[in-house]
């Protein structure tokens, strides 16, 4: 018999969003206390929501829970960027390749193109970016794929917001998308998923050198 998730009360789901939308976007930086005293004042609500909060985000990678520390969110170094982008270079360009063999649509793709030209500052640019490389991988008819790929979206997020932070390739990176969503939207299939293998490694090539990355064909 399969469980049901337990659904998370409301305020908790405020609370967390809440938070992940700041370390997503900067305003909470790599190793800085998550205090649960103080982030309830300042949601006006218990520490109970905070609380639970937090332990969620600590499961998907945002946040490190510590017996004496409390919460502090998660440090980014070359390890960490190597292991999330493993699995992004492993998989991503596969769902791609499955998403325009399939024809599925690429309208929300370039929708969050759009708005990440149209954005005004880094977080809006950053929520669109994310939601780009979704909108490749979602429709890609493996719905297993896909939440494999959604556990490590938050964390390769954070990576990008430090690599960001260091040095902004905002120009680069839309040129590369946008290269990336002329390919799916032609039909090759091959050609968009090598193209996206190369985006997702350059990118983290030049932020973490020492993340040491496999070398993988993309093409198939």
């Amino acid at each position: 018999m399969t469980s049901v998730p337990t659904p998370i009360p409301s305020r908790t789901q405020f609370v967390l969003e809440a938070i992940k939308h700041r370390i997503l976007t900067g305003q909470l930086s790599p190793g800085q206390a998550l205090v649960e005293t103080e982030l309830a004042e300042q949601f006006g609500v218990s520490k109970t929501p905070v609380r639970e909060a937090l332990k969620t985000l600590a499961g998907t990678g945002l946040v490190v829970m510590s017996q004496y520390k409390g919460g502090t969110v998660r440090m980014v170094d070359a390890d960490m960027a190597r292991e999330v982008y493993d699995v992004r270079l492993l998989l991503e360009p596969e769902a791609l390749r499955r998403t325009v063999r399939r024809a599925a649509s690429l309208d929300e793709a370039r929708h969050a193109l759009e708005r990440a030209d149209a954005a005004t500052d880094t977080a809006e640019r950053s929520l669109a970016n994310r939601e780009f490389h979704r909108s490749l991988y979602a429709p890609c008819g493996n719905p297993l794929l896909g939440r494999m790929l959604d556990e490590v979206r938050d964390q390769a997020a954070l990576v990008s917001a430090v690599a960001w932070a260091a040095d902004p390739s905002w120009e680069r990176e839309a040129a590369e998308h946008r290269e990336i969503l002329r390919l799916a939207l032609d039909g090759d299939a091959d050609g968009a998923a090598r193209a996206l293998h190369g985006h997702i490694a350059s990118f983290v090539r030049r932020a973490f050198p020492d993340a040491g990355l496999e070398e993988e064909d993309a093409a198939r």
